[in-house]
């Protein structure tokens, strides 16, 4: 059977992942712009298999080699130099476990990415501070919510964006976007998306119960304004975000939804659709079965139909101010997802850039933090 314009009729093949990540380097896009180029290529081009062993190899000692420099850099009390060099060799183990550590030679790869992030985010200015809060649930996995916190230098109350990935970019892949809220005056919160990463928590209908002890902590704390917070939730992490703008609204000052799933994404025959599309790498449905702790299709299935919004009766609610946010083309989650928020319950505002999922390209961050910025300016509209 043939595979419908841009899905794949199967998992690439070696010769054809090499082509797609020389694209995403090129134009710099996740998951390949975060590290040096031609590092990165030389790796891509003597990569020898997709399978988990070979692939982990491969960019681990890459980033072996980064870190190794960071580490003379840093004896030798060159700060920049060694912040960079360690912000390299995260990102190369970070792809050394991409999508996500199902193979022990990327769990080892995810181990050393924490390791390399945590030295690079000593050393940034404002700094990142890992901070890790308790966690009870009879479904935990965990006993602790991870996650980073940076405060904009000069401001004694700022306001708070808490924000999440999805299935394969977690907390340590938020810092673009940290960066540049922190300029606008933001202070920012990175944790994992639910079933990702760190959490204590796989994906289930009631998964939002992971960030409110996040927002409670944000309360508690007399350098943060707990009365003004956005949630950004990116790809997956958007049905999250939406969820949550729906449930609690009053403590919100908005909600961005870049990406994320609600209803249609979660049917039998757009995860069909969506095994192999043509803007994802490798092993998709592997990522998403780790995440809802699925071991075979049909979990896989009966996870994501429980995730529905429109059947958990969300969406006529009052919600906070939503910005949706994705690509027209989108082939992992289906743009019929943004139609269906915009026939039920409040007013959201939209914008769909050109391309695929989640609409990368030079004005969508910039869209996205003008918005959150203006929700958060004391007087904001429906505060």
């Amino acid at each position: 059977m043939n595979a419908a314009p841009g899905e794949l009729a199967g998992p690439r093949s070696l010769d054809d992942a090499k082509a797609w990540m020389r694209d995403r380097l090129a134009k710099r896009v996740h998951p390949l712009g975060l590290t040096d180029p031609a590092a990165t290529r030389d790796t891509i081009e003597a990569l020898q298999g997709l399978d988990g062993e070979r692939w982990a190899v491969a960019w681990v000692a890459t980033g072996d080699r980064f870190f190794a420099e960071a580490e003379a850099a840093a004896r030798e009390g060159r700060a920049d130099a060694a912040r960079d060099l360690y912000y390299h060799a995260y990102g190369f183990y970070f792809l050394g476990r991409f999508p996500c550590p199902n193979h022990p030679a990327k769990e080892a790869s995810y181990e050393k990415e924490l390791t390399a992030y945590r030295r690079f985010g000593a050393l940034c200015d404002p700094p990142l501070v890992p901070i890790s809060i308790p966690f009870a649930a009879p479904d935990a996995i965990g006993e602790k919510i991870a996650f980073y916190l940076r405060r904009p230098t000069g401001i004694a109350r700022p306001p708070v964006v808490v924000m999440w990935g999805g299935v394969d970019a977690w907390k340590e892949e938020m810092t673009e976007l940290s960066d540049t809220l922190l300029r606008a005056g933001i202070a920012t919160i990175a944790l994992d998306n639910v079933g990702t990463g760190q959490s204590p928590l796989k994906a289930g209908a009631d998964g939002e119960k992971q960030f409110l002890p996040v927002l409670d902590w944000v309360a508690a704390q007399a350098g943060l304004d707990g009365s003004r917070i956005v949630l950004i939730g990116r790809s997956f992490g958007g049905h999250w975000a939406t969820k949550l703008a729906h449930q609690i609204p009053d403590r919100l000052r908005g909600a961005v939804n870049w990406g994320g799933g609600i209803h249609y994404m979660f049917q039998r025959d757009w995860i069909e659709k969506s095994r192999h599309p043509d803007s994802y790498l490798m092993e998709l449905v592997e990522t998403r079965c780790r995440m809802l702790g699925a071991t075979n299709d049909e979990e896989y299935a009966e996870g994501f139909r429980r995730l529905s919004l429109l059947d958990q009766g969300l969406l006529d609610r009052p919600c906070a101010p939503l910005l949706l946010v994705n690509g027209k083309d989108d082939k992992q989650c289906p743009p019929a997802d943004i139609h269906l928020l915009l026939d039920h319950g409040s007013p959201k505002t939209v914008r769909l850039f050109p391309g695929g999922h989640m609409g990368f390209g030079p004005h969508t961050v910039p869209t996205i933090v003008a918005w959150v910025a203006q929700r958060l300016q004391p007087g904001a509209a429906g505060a």
